[in-house]
Parts: structure tokens; C-alpha cells; sequence
């Protein structure tokens, strides 16, 4: 893969790797709660979405967010606020469970109708300095018509606690299958855009 040969950016190209703009249109797509978790209301509307049901404790337990019950009400009641630290980890697992309660209704959604256009506008080269390292690239649409691997990655979440490999190999995968052998020129992207 190229991003793994060469030094993306070390001709000041800029851009970034096109499965995790793809992991962020997906995190767009599942919606949620918009508040900040540093806001009473954005804290509390999360801390309620990862309590509702044992399931829920439990998944938030597995992320390393086991607050006793005292804490628990007392942050839901706003006499005490967690700390910095404690607040990454309730965003960052509330976003984990909000993928993996929606994964398989978006799953359907990117899947219906023959699969979902995606718009891929390459990355941006024009501050690089010597034209015969420039490429002439257009924005692109393909259509991906199965996803599973893709939000399946997305889902797991490992991309956002460093493992980008099963991500990429499943958006590399695509892009290869859509775009042949021009499909590195896409590996990093301006922006990226879903028709779903």
C-alpha cells in the first residue's frame, strides 16, 4: 500500500488517508448526540445513552469506564464533574456504542439500492514545488455496493485507538476494486463525500 512505502506530505502535498475521512462521514451519517461531553447537557445525555440497559454497562465497563454508582449519580446530577481524562473516555465509548448500535441499520442503508455513491476529491498538491512530482487528478465517483467490511472496521473502532490497518485494508479494498491500478492516487483525499 502506498501509504506504507512512501512519506505522504514530504512534498507538502496535504490531505489525509481516505479511510478515516470515510470513518468520519460514517460517524456523520450515525448522528448522535451533538452537545459537547464537556456541556452539563452533553455529559448527562451520554452518561444516560451508556446506563439504559445492562448491556450497555457492561460495554462501557469493557472500555475501562466503571465508575461506582455514587460517582455515577453524582455526575448525573452535576454536584460533581468527572475529570479530563474521564470525560475522553465517556465521549470516546459513548461514540464506540453509538456505532455499534447503528452499524446494522447503516449497514442496510449504504447497502440498498445497488450500494451508495461516494465523491473522493483527491489530495491537494498545488504547494508542491517541483511540477513533475504533481499528479493531474479529478475528483472521482464510484459506487461501493458492500459495505460490511467497511462499517464492520468502522464499528470496531480499533482506527480510533491507532489501529488503522483493518479500516484502510477494507476501504483499500474498494477503492482497488473501483478504480484499478489509479486507486493509490485516491489513498489520501481533500475531502470525501457519501450519497446515502
Amino acid at each position: 500500500m502506498p501509504d506504507r512505502n512512501i512519506d505522504f506530505g514530504h512534498y507538502k502535498a496535504r490531505g489525509e488517508l481516505s479511510s478515516l475521512a470515510a470513518a468520519r462521514v460514517l460517524d456523520n451519517l450515525a448522528g448522535g448526540i451533538s452537545s459537547p461531553v464537556t456541556t452539563r447537557r452533553g455529559l448527562t445525555a451520554r452518561l444516560r445513552y451508556m446506563t439504559r440497559s445492562e448491556h450497555a454497562r457492561t460495554l462501557m465497563a469493557s472500555e475501562g469506564l466503571n465508575p461506582s454508582s455514587e460517582t455515577l449519580a453524582r455526575w448525573l446530577d452535576g454536584t460533581q464533574q468527572p475529570k479530563a481524562s474521564n470525560l475522553n473516555l465517556i465521549d470516546r465509548t459513548y461514540r464506540r456504542m453509538r456505532r455499534h448500535n447503528v452499524a446494522r441499520y447503516l449497514l442496510q442503508r449504504l447497502n440498498s439500492g445497488g450500494g451508495t455513491r461516494v465523491e473522493i476529491h483527491p489530495a491537494d498538491d498545488t504547494l508542491v514545488l517541483e511540477r513533475h512530482r504533481r499528479r493531474d487528478k479529478q475528483m472521482r465517483k464510484i459506487n461501493i455496493r458492500k459495505w460490511d467490511r467497511i462499517v464492520a472496521a468502522w464499528a470496531d473502532g480499533a482506527w480510533e485507538k491507532g489501529n488503522k490497518t483493518p479500516l484502510d485494508d477494507a476501504w483499500v479494498d474498494k477503492l482497488r476494486d473501483e478504480l484499478g491500478s489509479d486507486w493509490g492516487a485516491y489513498e489520501y483525499t481533500k475531502s470525501l463525500g457519501f450519497n446515502a
